[in-house]
């Protein structure tokens, strides 16, 4: 099974090329989608542990969250540190449920796919990205984010390494392609 990376920063079309991917009926795992399932469940106690006063009714408020890690190296990194191994986790089961279902291709959306070691997790990467323009304004039309926030989320991203020969799919060139869509590999 070929394991594709999916990544791209913040409003450049990722969700998008996933779903032209799942629409192909090839499996796809979204590490966003885990992190909001957790936070309604299972990293919710443990993050209120770390973070007091950063759950509301037991699920994980993602703007109290924010403040209390956005702009804190420290606090980011504690946070990671309960979060990611968990994600991971559900990568991983997802990873062997594909395989065990005989699945030529996967996807693992990963915003953060170079930033927590994913890169070597995969056998190839595809990068979504749009102008900076258009990223902006995706990214401010969603209703939890401001312009201060929105910088924040972009700087703590790592620009894609110009030196990893890696394609890179642009969401507001390739219209036509995102319309038909990638082909079947079943």
């Amino acid at each position: 099974m070929i394991v594709l990376g999916l990544t791209g920063s913040i409003g450049m079309g990722k969700s998008t090329a996933a779903q032209m991917f799942m629409d192909a009926g090839v499996p796809v795992y979204s590490a966003d989608e885990t992190v909001h399932r957790l936070y309604s469940g299972a990293a919710a106690p443990l993050i209120e542990a770390a973070f007091p006063g950063t759950t509301v009714s037991g699920v994980v408020d993602r703007a109290r969250l924010s403040a209390a890690v956005i702009g804190n190296p420290k606090a980011l990194r504690k946070l990671e540190s309960i979060i990611h191994p968990m994600v991971r986790s559900e990568e991983n089961a997802f990873r062997d449920s594909a395989q065990s279902q005989g699945a030529k291709l996967a996807v693992i959306d990963i915003p953060l796919l170079f930033e927590t070691g994913g890169d070597k997790r995969v056998d190839k990467i595809l990068v979504v990205s749009a102008p900076a323009e258009v990223q902006k304004r995706r990214v401010l039309a969603r209703l939890d984010m401001t312009p201060k926030n929105s910088k924040q989320f972009s700087s703590a991203r790592l620009p894609t390494p110009r030196n990893v020969p890696v394609p890179i799919l642009s969401s507001t060139r390739t219209r036509h392609l995102m319309r038909r869509g990638p082909r079947s590999t079943r």
